[in-house]
């Protein structure tokens, strides 16, 4: 049974930003990109833009520091809406041409997906030359889907949109979930990855360190959050998580600390399925705080 949350003008929520003006500046953008035609597995993650947007009033704006910030009153946040049907070519013009223009007004643009073929458009529109990434997987297969995106950004987007791949780091790629084939691949074009293993071994400040002086060679980095690399016991919403990924805490604090440095002006956030999620929402939330996670860290520039 859904229950209305309790009102305390003492305790103001996160969620429920001011629609964004052509032209207006702001610290902070959300846009939801609800891909999800494409995925290799079957997917209901068009729900979840408004699934996000509907968990993030759950949760406080307030940063406890000292000093206490309320990212509310610290940060300028707008919400640009949905680009509806992003998929194949017409839908990924569109979803251009929006991230375009939202990124020249905005400081970090955050795109809620959709699976994770999102990433294709919006690392483009945003401008990025260097591309960190948060995935089990490398998504460096053959063809359009949501297991390609960062070899499209690599071969298939035009000249001078086209990520060298020794600006691309991958962090958390999992045993199990990738073939030798597309391993081989990274190491051929160069691709920094961090497997799951390495990440528990160096600790989170040594792994974003490395990652953002690789990424962060060019001007502007785009931070792809696949939510799969989580833990699917935290992540049952996700279609291809699997038991041992990452903690829940362990992502938030790697979107937190990458999220602050000034390089990184876009973000997406993918492959949670809100349709599939446990009854207590806990993908969708998680997914949730992932967003505030990435203004802490704008917050903190």
């Amino acid at each position: 049974m859904n229950m209305a949350l309790a009102h305390d003008d003492l305790w103001p929520r996160a969620g429920s930003w001011p629609a964004a003006e052509a032209g207006e500046r702001a610290d902070a953008a959300l846009i939801g990109i609800p891909t999800w035609r494409t995925s290799l597995s079957p997917t209901g993650a068009h729900a979840t833009p408004a699934a996000i947007r509907d968990a993030l009033p759950r949760f406080s704006p307030a940063l406890m520091g000292p000093p206490v910030i309320d990212l509310n009153a610290a940060l300028r946040i707008v919400d640009a809406g949905d680009v509806p049907e992003p998929d194949g070519d017409d839908g990924v013009r569109r979803a251009l041409e929006r991230v375009r223009a939202l990124a020249e007004q905005t400081r970090l643009m955050i795109a809620l997906g959709g699976d994770n073929s999102l990433t294709y458009p919006v690392a483009r529109g945003a401008g990025a030359d260097g591309l960190i990434t948060l995935d089990a997987h490398l998504d460096l297969r053959d063809g359009v889907s949501n297991g390609s995106p960062v070899r499209r950004l690599i071969e298939d987007a035009p000249d001078g949109e086209r990520i060298d791949p020794t600006r691309i780091v991958q962090i958390g790629i999992a045993d199990f979930a990738n073939s030798a084939a597309y391993v081989q691949r990274a190491a051929d074009w160069g691709i920094r990855v961090i497997t799951l293993d390495e990440v528990r071994e160096k600790g989170i400040p040594s792994v974003v360190a490395e990652a953002l002086a690789v990424a962060g060679v060019g001007s502007r980095i785009h931070l792809d959050i696949d939510v799969d690399v989580v833990d699917r016991a935290a992540a049952p919403g996700c279609p291809a998580s699997v038991p041992g990924g990452l903690a829940a805490g362990e992502l938030r604090a790697l979107v937190r600390a990458i999220a602050a440095d000034a390089k990184v002006a876009s973000a997406d956030i993918a492959e949670v399925d809100a349709t599939a999620d446990a009854d207590d929402a806990r993908t969708v939330r998680l997914a949730a705080l992932c967003v505030l996670e990435l203004l802490a860290g704008l917050a903190s520039r």
